[in-house]
């Protein structure tokens, strides 16, 4: 690829890219939310929780379309996104109180003064996938390639991995700033992008269309995908929401999200083909090479571990590698 070739074609993923960055989309209202505004209630007692078309929102997909949350009494709205970076804008500007996400966006929301509490590690994840045309098999071969990911998240730091996992110059592998996920999907469809790191269900279409697969995060001890909470305007981050109602409504949505995770370990993802579809934008018979494949773990809320925060904060800047302090000959007392 030539020069004046390769700038023309950043210039185009930079122009898709900002186009398909607006990714938020009406707000989806439980059946419960007319009920409380009959009860006089303000939409200050809704829930406004951030989802993705992406298979880690499955437990909410289902808690919604299935009636828990109004059996629960929990009175949710599901605002629809298709780039974190949007769900972190609205989850920092307090329209929206839940989000999914993953530790390094989370953990830098609050360094910048974002209060939130982390409800539960969830299946997020990416693979690292190649277009069919480019003919890349090993991560050496990124050399002079484009990348699609995020600056800020996870994908930004997996992509610094790579590089220094293949002895590569950082400057030699292109990464491309892709914030919407169906926009990333379709510039590899097209070939427009030689790699990029997708997560599920985007990921499987991708290898369905013939690409190759390098990498997968998914098989990383330190779970990295989370589902966040905003605790108000509390300023210790962490902390539990003083708010009693906010901190009701957290208690409750973890006892929900853990029923929905229950009845997919129970029911299998064939079950809910319907919801998956619809809310992720695929075909059926993407649900067929899931079950097969890369179906994630769908567990009860846990929190992420000090390990894969300190990972991300390590990664950002916010904490300090130490190194093992060297004693020069100079500085030897003799005895």
């Amino acid at each position: 690829m030539t020069v004046k070739t390769k700038k023309l074609t950043l210039l185009t993923a930079a122009i898709l890219a900002f186009v398909g960055c607006g990714g938020g989309g009406d707000a989806d209202n439980n059946s419960n939310s007319s009920a409380a505004a009959s009860d006089g209630q303000n939409s200050s007692r809704e829930l406004r929780i951030a989802v993705m078309p992406t298979l880690d929102c499955l437990p909410i997909y289902i808690a919604s379309e299935t009636g828990i949350f109004s059996r629960e009494s929990l009175s949710v709205a599901l605002v629809p996104f298709t780039a974190h970076m949007d769900c972190d804008t609205a989850f920092a500007g307090g329209s929206v109180q839940i989000m999914p996400t993953d530790v390094v966006r989370a953990e830098r929301l609050i360094h910048e003064g974002t209060p939130l509490h982390y409800v539960t590690t969830t299946g997020l994840g990416w693979q690292l996938l190649t277009a069919k045309t480019a003919r890349i098999r090993k991560l050496e071969q990124l050399d002079d390639k484009m990348l699609a990911m995020t600056r800020y998240s996870a994908t930004a730091m997996l992509s610094d991995q790579f590089v220094e996992s293949a002895k590569l110059k950082p400057e030699r592998v292109f990464r491309i700033q892709v914030n919407d996920v169906l926009v990333r999907l379709n510039m590899m469809e097209t070939g427009t992008m030689d790699a990029m790191l997708l997560p599920e269900p985007q990921a499987t279409v991708a290898r369905k269309l013939g690409c190759n697969t390098l990498f997968d995060s998914t098989t990383d001890s330190l779970a990295l995908g989370v589902i966040a909470f905003r605790i108000g305007d509390y300023k210790s981050p962490q902390a539990e929401p003083k708010d009693t109602l906010r901190r009701q409504q957290m208690e409750t949505f973890v006892k929900i999200y853990d029923e929905a995770c229950d009845s997919i370990s129970i029911r299998g993802l064939d079950h809910y083909r319907n919801i998956i579809t619809e809310r992720c934008h695929v075909q059926p018979d993407i649900v067929d090479s899931l079950i097969l494949q890369h179906a994630p773990d769908f567990h009860h809320a846990t929190p992420p571990t000090q390990a894969a925060i300190d990972r991300a904060k390590t990664w950002l800047g916010y904490l300090s590698v130490s190194k093992p302090k060297s004693v020069s000959r100079k500085g030897r007392r003799r005895k």
